[in-house]
């Protein structure tokens, strides 16, 4: 069952960067935003990538974690991140747990082509573990700002 808004996210564990493994509920205590984009090192994928660096500062001063997912292998996530001087780790979702979760593998026409593949989404989920925000068909140009304003909104809320 995919989380929706006020849903709390279950606890799966992950294969992130730096050969780690950890789980959702290791974020507990910081916000969250999880960002999926379709294949590490193309175009789209490292401007996004690049946007959410430049704006890491801003992200950890409204107490929140970042962290990427495709389904890359964990090597092309090494590369792409020490590339790029990524401050958060990149998720490699090789058997498409974390994507099916959040429910972002979609149809995709390329060329005349179809193929399944990665939507671009991102996803804020709170301190508490539940989904708060998300974004779907992200276009990539000014996204990272609308996140952040969201989180920072998030953040200034008194807790629950």
């Amino acid at each position: 069952m995919n989380p929706t808004i006020g849903d709390t996210v279950p606890d799966i564990e992950l294969t992130i960067t730096g050969e780690k493994t950890l789980k959702l509920s290791d974020f507990r205590g910081k916000n969250l935003v999880l960002f999926f984009y379709p294949k590490a090192s193309t175009p789209g994928c490292t401007t996004e990538g690049q946007d959410f660096r430049d704006a890491a500062d801003a992200f950890a001063a409204a107490s929140t974690k970042i962290l990427g997912a495709s389904r890359d292998s964990l090597k092309a996530q090494e590369n792409f991140k020490a590339k790029h001087a990524f401050p958060f780790d990149l998720v490699s979702d090789q058997d498409e747990t974390l994507c099916k979760l959040f429910d972002v593998i979609k149809l995709k026409k390329m060329y005349g082509k179809e193929s399944l593949g990665i939507e671009r989404s991102t996803f804020l989920i709170d301190k508490t573990g539940v989904l708060r925000r998300q974004w779907r068909k992200v276009k990539v140009k000014g996204h990272v700002a609308e996140v952040l304003a969201a989180t920072e909104e998030l953040s200034s809320r008194p807790t629950e």
